[in-house]
């Protein structure tokens, strides 16, 4: 069929579009993404910034912004995850992710036919048809929200917020020990289950402070420390 010159014009600025920005909901595979967080110089409390890249278009770096959170006096802690983050889901909200999707997922189809069920069965004329149709639509529509809203405060309250608290006031040194967990529980859900291992391998752990700034608490080599001391003696000496 014939495509007009306007249309064939709309055609072109979806190809583009596709190549250079981040269409919603279309989903890609390649994109990567980098995490910066620490202190600025006038900053008391840190924040972090964390950016989708899928390449480079037209000599642009094509990037998006995807996650920003600050600490403050009012939001003490922040647990946030990465890439692979399931199992740091499950932890913190007491329930797997996917599990939730499948879950709300199904009760909204039921929710969605049950008016048209109840319209078929007790009404006869078509005019009262659509005016209960709608009527309870708008009703079930607004119990499944209520259901959510419910559900998601009922999680924070008894599984985000007492995680959150104790995050709080805890040394450096043991938040850098419940990274490494958190990490090492996705490094083993992967590792058991019939998905790509994409967490694995020995893991690297620091903690960035105000005061001490960056500093390793584990970090891996790649070769072994114990057969390589010059190599420390080398970069640890005194210059």
């Amino acid at each position: 069929m014939p495509i007009s010159i306007n249309h064939t014009n709309h055609l072109k600025k979806i190809a583009a579009s596709l190549f250079s920005k981040f269409p919603a909901n279309v989903l890609k595979e390649d994109i990567s993404g980098v995490v910066i967080a620490g202190f600025g110089e006038k900053d008391t409390f840190p924040s972090l910034k964390s950016f989708h890249l899928e390449g480079i278009a037209n000599n642009k770096v094509k990037y998006m912004e995807y996650i920003s959170a600050k600490i403050n006096f009012t939001m003490s802690a922040l647990i946030i995850p990465f890439a692979q983050r399931e199992m740091v889901d499950t932890f913190m909200e007491g329930i797997d992710p996917y599990w939730t999707d499948h879950m709300e997922g199904y009760l909204s189809k039921i929710f969605d036919k049950y008016p048209e069920i109840i319209v078929e069965n007790i009404v006869k004329s078509d005019n009262e048809k659509k005016l209960l149709m709608s009527k309870l639509k708008e009703l079930s529509n607004k119990i499944f929200k209520d259901y959510q809203k419910g559900i998601r405060t009922f999680r924070r309250n008894n599984y985000v917020n007492p995680v959150l608290s104790v995050v709080s006031m805890l040394p450096k040194d043991e938040l850098a020990a419940m990274a490494e967990a958190l990490v090492s529980l996705t490094s083993f859900k992967r590792k058991v289950t019939m998905g790509s291992e994409t967490v694995g391998g020995p893991i690297d752990v620091a903690v960035i402070s105000k005061g001490d700034g960056f500093v390793w608490i584990k970090r891996k080599h790649y070769f072994k420390a114990e057969l390589n001391p010059q190599f420390f003696a080398n970069y640890y000496k005194e210059i």
